[in-house]
């Protein structure tokens, strides 16, 4: 089905302000307005175009706004659709940013984030649930899992190496034959070759052109760190925050436990894919190293690194995606790493809460075993109460997310008024 542009404008525009409630809520946004109201993709294009984008790093949901712009209308609709499904949520978390660092050192402020961490925990534990429930489905899935959160939570096995072992695995243990998909598309591998080294330079250089000209300051740092993470988050974004938050906690010391809780809390609360935390992470990270102008610069370049990927997956994969759709081994790959995502989010649930209910926690290594260890005595009692509050609220009275995050923050208000 045809449409103009400034249709599509409209309709994504509208996709991208409403997008709240995390990946599986924004691709079922999608699916109900292009595939049920507007019919402009049919069943069979979507569910081939989610499969498509789950095999990708990056955020899955962004990907698929993508994806649906460039069936619709090429490049440019693949451009409109993508940009505005990051925009509004990009120019939220820069506002809330900006209110956190100038004001998240008032108390009244940092009892408010309590109730947010605490909701933060439970939608990580909700989200451990839900994946485990669609990912587990035999024995060798729920050995994945355990040995990915093994490796992860004792061994603190890099995240890359998780996800590239489980791919193989699965890869290698599919059977079966392809199907008789449809023939290749009508695209030169040249004009793919060309699509991919213009993605590549329009992503690289302008992380380049940065440690030319300011040499090695926090922005090249940033820009690094976060187009690395740009083609290891397989998985969605539950599934590579674990990997980032230990990295820019413990390895960079660019923030806190507590900052990196309230970033997911503030990035759960706004449109648009989950993985913007990554620039509340930017933005903060290079405050500390320049104020409020690097603060911006900071949070621009985290944008940049972290979604001009998406576009280059999509432009270069999506003239295949028939025939890909169509090879067991690929689709035995993504079941595996997703069963290897259930570990990741079980040790991102650990790790999460542990930073939440004590206030002291410290890494521990004995010989290749590294451990966080709480300390017992620094147990805040009224993280628990927030949590219990939380997964009452999201699991049993299934709240919306911004209610349940208001009445935990005023919840953590109230309770500090007790003696505890």
């Amino acid at each position: 089905m045809t449409t103009s542009l400034t249709e599509l404008f409209k309709v994504f525009l509208k996709i991208g302000m409403l997008s709240f409630g995390g990946p599986a809520a924004q691709i079922a946004l999608m699916h109900r307005v292009l595939v049920d109201e507007r019919k402009w993709l049919s069943e069979q294009q979507y569910l081939n175009a989610l499969s498509f984008c789950m095999l990708l790093p990056g955020p899955e949901a962004m990907q698929l706004a993508t994806f649906s712009g460039w069936r619709l209308h090429g490049l440019v609709g693949g451009l409109i659709a993508g940009l505005l499904f990051v925009i509004p949520g990009a120019l939220v978390i820069f506002a809330l940013a900006m209110f956190y660092i100038t004001f998240g050192d008032v108390p009244l402020v940092s009892t408010l984030f309590l109730g947010v961490q605490a909701v933060a925990v439970v939608i990580v534990i909700e989200a451990l649930l839900r994946v485990s429930r669609r990912a587990l489905e035999g024995r060798s899935h729920w050995a994945l899992a355990a040995l990915a959160f093994v490796g992860l939570f004792f061994f603190a096995v890099p995240f890359p190496i998780i996800i590239l072992a489980a791919g193989l695995y699965g890869a290698l243990a599919a059977r079966g034959v392809a199907t008789d998909a449809a023939p290749l598309p009508v695209v030169s591998w040249r004009r793919t070759g060309l699509t991919i080294l213009l993605g590549l330079l329009i992503w690289g250089l302008p992380v380049l052109a940065l440690d030319l000209v300011f040499g090695g300051t926090i922005l090249t740092e940033i820009g690094l760190f976060f187009s690395k993470l740009a083609v290891v988050t397989f998985g969605g974004a539950y599934a590579v925050l674990a990997y980032m938050a230990q990295e820019v906690v413990a390895d960079y010391g660019w923030l806190s436990a507590t900052e990196m809780m309230d970033g997911l809390g503030l990035a759960e609360t706004t449109p648009g894919p989950l993985i913007l935390v990554t620039q509340f992470v930017g933005t903060l990270a290079a405050f500390r190293d320049g104020g409020y102008g690097l603060a911006v610069a900071g949070g621009l370049v985290t944008l940049w690194v972290a979604f001009v990927p998406c576009f280059l997956w999509i432009f270069a994969g999506a003239p295949y995606l028939d025939w890909i759709s169509a090879q067991p081994r690929l689709s035995g790959a993504l079941r595996a790493i997703t069963a290897a995502v259930v570990g990741v989010i079980l040790n991102l649930s650990l790790w999460f809460a542990m930073h939440v209910v004590f206030a002291s926690v410290m890494q521990v290594s004995s010989g290749p075993v590294t451990l966080w260890r709480p300390e017992v005595a620094t147990v805040r009692w009224e993280a628990l109460v927030l949590i219990a509050l939380a997964a009452v609220l999201l699991l049993r009275a299934h709240l919306g997310i911004g209610w349940a995050l208001v009445i935990s923050a005023a919840a953590a208000w109230g309770l500090s008024f007790i003696p505890m």
